[in-house]
């Protein structure tokens, strides 16, 4: 392991440990009577696939990781249940990569990471080992007092916002890549009770006036079963749906 990449690790470590420790007392393991500060949409445009993701321990994008607890994986994906045409090892061969990335609420940029360079296709299903930081390139905003949104794995210099800038929803402020611990194009998305990536906990994320449905062709493309019913909370999106913006 590379020590850019270990040190990374022992932030994530050090923040998951700080952040269990600071939100001791409040009730995290659940999404009963949380309530949205702010109203979301889908950080893209047309219909996208949900990779990753859900409210529930059994759907989470990654139960343990306090921070990504909430989190979405979103990419693109054809009739085939492939997310890309061509040379599987080629980033452009990927049907997101390079797409706009929106901001999903009004709010104001506090956080852009621009420099990172997109990481290689391994062919294996493992991330790059040479990725020099697990977000990449990345924007957070910050939408309320406790709610700020990480939009994670841009492309290099494709972020159009700077810090301090005021975005309104459905603001083009970058464009879908590779960069960071990621094994293909995607975007990472999530809502933070901080601006501090490492630090925070994640939040639910309600999407209003969106259209979602079942990916037909989801058993070719996840060896995972489809969530079952009681797996599920009717208001939230989980991994297996087409969802887009109306």
């Amino acid at each position: 392991m590379k020590l850019q990449f270990l040190g990374q690790a022992v932030l994530q470590v050090a923040g998951l440990l700080y952040a269990t420790v600071k939100y001791r007392d409040k009730d995290i393991n659940s999404i009963g009577g949380y309530i949205p500060e702010a109203a979301y949409a889908l950080p893209f445009e047309d219909e996208w696939y949900t990779a990753n993701g859900g409210v529930t321990k059994d759907t989470s994008h990654s139960w343990e990781i306090l921070p990504q607890r909430f989190a979405y994986d979103f990419n693109i994906m054809d009739e085939e249940g492939k997310s890309y045409c061509g040379d599987k090892e080629d980033l452009h061969s990927y049907y997101c990569y390079g797409k706009n990335v929106l901001a999903p609420a009004e709010g104001v940029v506090v956080s852009v990471k621009n420099h990172f360079p997109d990481c290689r296709i391994m062919g294996d299903g493992q991330p790059d080992p040479d990725t020099p930081d697990i977000g990449g390139n990345r924007v957070i905003i910050k939408h309320a007092p406790h709610e700020y949104s990480a939009i994670c794995h841009l492309m290099p210099e494709s972020v159009l916002v700077h810090k301090g800038q005021t975005v309104k929803r459905g603001d083009v402020i970058a464009k879908c890549g590779n960069s960071g611990n990621t094994t293909e194009p995607h975007i990472h998305f999530q809502i933070q009770s901080t601006a501090h990536f490492y630090s925070c906990i994640g939040v639910p994320i309600l999407f209003f006036n969106i259209e979602k449905r079942i990916y037909a062709k989801y058993n070719m493309a996840d060896t995972r079963p489809l969530p079952e019913k009681e797996q599920m909370e009717d208001e939230y999106i989980h991994r297996g749906l087409l969802v887009k913006n109306r």
